[in-house]
């Protein structure tokens, strides 16, 4: 297998085409809010939602019916060119979508069709289905062709949704297949599927994914506690390490149950926890908990706030309420301050409890 020379790794793909970015911008993207474009009450809610949610996805792809592929399409492209505020650099909003997979019918149209007529407001692409390298070199180069027809000046960047065993396998050279590449997203329906993994849920838990507790003095039949498991730790953390070995960022994707805000919250902040940039939103109540768990605690600010006053330099070590802090320490606590810096710029009631914040 050939290897590009690092060199060439950050030239344009097609004669015209804007250079591709060295570094993918930290963009707040806590709820990426999915719409059918070719939905009209959804479409109406479009407007109200700009500065309410860092991400709008027009979705092409699953949940929209053959016959209303098109009609999606057009829609998306009505909404990018009508709703101020929403996609392009200096938006609040940004602007994504998701196309047709790779092997469809209608994925050439979405592309071409989007890229002339609002690739200077479309921030990002998610690719669904994502098996390998060959797919995102398959629309890196398409899309450097299209940017140059369009005269843009600022690339397209592209998200990719990990749904497949294959794909998880292939999903450090997945990261580093091209300068484009934003991020990546767990689809847990359709991996779960692929694996042959025996549950119907959208993300979430199991009750048969479970440890036990030790039999009492060998009873077996006797009462033992039981703990659910997180079906998901070993992908969403496979996925970070891979987001973070490539400076791109890794997403929990979709939780199905719409009624259980207390176990998507659960999902969500296991996700946060791990390294997770934000999530997918399928209800607008989805939003105001993703806002809310991918946003670090004001507790968190202050105890990060303190670690940093009190290490000065970096180096050394310092005892607070009787635990050390160390470089380590302040590595950690930078990671929360400066996630808490980027939030407050674009939320201000964030910003407010931010500022109040007493740092003893």
């Amino acid at each position: 297998m050939s290897h590009k020379s690092p060199k060439d790794f950050f030239a344009p793909l097609a004669v015209g085409a804007p250079a591709p970015l060295r570094e993918i911008p930290a963009r707040p993207s806590r709820a990426i809010h999915f719409f059918d474009p070719s939905n009209p009450k959804m479409v109406d809610k479009v407007p109200q939602m700009v500065g309410t949610v860092d991400v709008l996805l027009g979705n092409l792809e699953d949940a929209i019916k053959a016959d209303n592929k098109v009609a999606a399409r057009e829609g998306l492209v009505r909404i990018a060119q009508e709703t101020p505020g929403l996609g392009g650099p200096e938006a609040k909003t940004q602007l994504w979508t998701r196309i047709n997979s790779l092997d469809s019918p209608w994925v050439l149209d979405d592309l071409t069709t989007l890229v002339a007529a609002i690739g200077d407001r479309l921030d990002v692409v998610m690719v669904p289905k994502v098996q390998g390298a060959e797919d995102i070199h398959y629309v890196d180069r398409l899309l450097a062709q299209l940017e140059a027809k369009a005269g843009l000046t600022r690339p397209i960047l592209v998200h990719a949704i990990l749904e497949t065993a294959r794909g998880m396998a292939n999903v450090e050279e997945i990261c580093g297949a091209s300068p484009r590449m934003q991020g990546l997203s767990l689809g847990p329906a359709d991996l779960a599927a692929d694996r042959k993994m025996k549950t119907t849920r959208v993300g979430g838990g199991h009750p048969g994914y479970l440890v036990r507790e030790d039999p009492k003095d060998g009873n077996v039949d006797g009462p033992r506690a039981t703990y659910q498991q997180d079906l998901w730790h070993y992908t969403i953390a496979k996925m970070v390490d891979a987001c973070a070995t490539h400076g791109i960022y890794p997403y929990y994707g979709p939780f199905g149950d719409i009624t259980d805000v207390v176990a998507a919250e659960d999902q969500f902040r296991n996700a946060f926890l791990l390294g997770c940039v934000g999530t997918w939103s399928l209800h607008p109540k989805q939003i105001e908990i993703a806002n809310r768990v991918f946003s670090p605690s004001v507790e968190d600010i202050k105890h990060a706030r303190r670690v940093v006053a009190a290490m000065g330099d970096g180096t050394g070590a310092v005892m607070l309420d009787g635990k050390m802090e160390d470089d380590a320490s302040l590595k950690q606590c930078l990671v929360l301050v400066e996630l808490a810096d980027r939030l407050a710029a674009i939320d201000p009631q964030l910003k407010a409890r931010y500022d109040e914040i007493e740092v003893d």
